[in-house]
């Protein structure tokens, strides 16, 4: 064998071992690509208890409990299946029944979703505070911002008018 068929060897065998190891990775990663489950899924693929994954729904409206020692236990819905959920610990400031919610944990023998970690969403509406005071120090609040829109809401307006008052900075 000559070196340059050698080295042909060499390039294709890597390549065939980093193919392997790329398609051994995607499968074992399967699951965890999804950001979250929701309780529909869940009951679907009947997880098994003990394996670890995020929940993520609405707070189910009324299903709000507050234990002893920051013991909390609601419920999370996605419209045709609901979970309940406890966790221990200190909820985050946006968490509120019918609010989105995520949270990473597993499932315990009776069906609960016991979780260690709760994260909050929030709207796309959401503007920092110290935005929205930038925003009306300069004079380019609009009081919609604040109020939710009555459909899919977009910062597109307030993008396109940050671009026309740039497009009036150049041509000064």
């Amino acid at each position: 064998m000559t070196r340059k068929q050698r080295r042909l060897t060499m390039i294709g065998g890597s390549l065939a071992v980093l193919a392997v190891a790329a398609a051994l990775v995607l499968n074992a990663m399967r699951d965890s690509i999804v950001f979250f489950s929701t309780p529909s899924m869940v009951a679907e693929k009947q997880i098994a208890t003990g394996k670890r994954f995020r929940l993520g729904g609405l707070v189910q409206p009324g299903s709000l409990v507050r234990g002893d020692n920051l013991a909390v236990s609601f419920q999370v819905a996605d419209g045709s299946a609901v979970l309940p959920v406890s966790y221990k610990g200190i909820l985050p400031d946006l968490f509120r029944e019918g609010q989105g919610v995520v949270a990473e944990g597993a499932l315990d023998a009776s069906g609960v979703f016991k979780a260690d970690t709760v994260l909050a969403k929030h709207d796309e509406t959401y503007m920092p505070r110290e935005v929205a005071d930038a925003l009306k120090k300069q004079g380019h609040w609009k009081d919609d911002y604040g109020a939710k829109p009555a459909g899919a809401a977009s910062p597109a307006p307030l993008a396109q008018q940050g671009a026309a008052q740039t497009k009036q900075g150049v041509s000064q």
